[in-house]
């Protein structure tokens, strides 16, 4: 999550319960506790301002109908992650946009020891001394990985989705996403090797 933070699930199900019974001071708070957060991810995702906002508004429509049937199995900040990357994933659909990636589990502990620490290809984006030119790369090497590499790096990467809000988010294995995440990251290392200086190993042959 941005700044090392979490999400204050107490009080989102606090509000939660509230806009269930018709509170609709409880449903905007909701709103304008995630709808930055929802836009950026339909930005990241979509690269166009007008459809991240279309998104985003149709995720808050979404979460307002199903509210009712929410049953709390997972935070409320997930559930509505979830409607929104699916939404995102519709939209790239539509436009002809998504590329199939067929995840493997792979051995979990291996390609988790391997995913520590995060590649230095994400991490950058953070760094304030980064200039225009980098930062442009950056943003073009993400656009160039398939839609589920893309999304993971930004869920993961950008947003701070732990591994279990990754599976539910994506409606994934955890073991999938580890080995998701891992080959994502090794792709945008190669992408970005020349401007970083740094030897990322190559992605092999069918890898997810």
């Amino acid at each position: 999550m941005n700044e090392g933070t979490k999400p204050d699930a107490a009080d989102d199900r606090k509000l939660v319960r509230a806009a269930q019974k018709g509170d609709e001071q409880a449903f905007r708070e909701l709103v304008v506790k995630y709808q930055r957060r929802v836009y950026q991810l339909a930005l990241g995702m979509t690269k166009d301002p007008d459809d991240a906002m279309d998104i985003s508004q149709e995720t808050f429509v979404r979460v307002h109908r199903y509210l009712p049937s929410f049953k709390g199995d997972s935070s409320f900040f997930t559930w509505t992650y979830r409607i929104a990357m699916n939404l995102c994933l519709d939209h790239q659909r539509r436009k002809g946009r998504v590329e199939r990636v067929d995840a493997e589990e792979g051995d979990e502990a291996e390609i988790e020891a391997a995913m520590d620490p995060p590649s230095a290809a994400l991490a950058a984006p953070q760094r304030a001394t980064l200039n225009a030119e980098l930062k442009e790369k950056i943003e073009e090497a993400l656009q160039g990985l398939s839609e589920n590499h893309r999304s993971i790096l930004l869920l993961r990467e950008v947003e701070g989705l732990s591994y279990e809000e990754l599976a539910k988010v994506l409606g994934i294995r955890k073991g999938t996403v580890m080995s998701r995440l891992f080959h994502a990251r090794l792709k945008m290392q190669k992408k970005l090797r020349e401007y970083l200086g740094e030897d990322a190993p190559e992605p092999e042959e069918g890898e997810p």
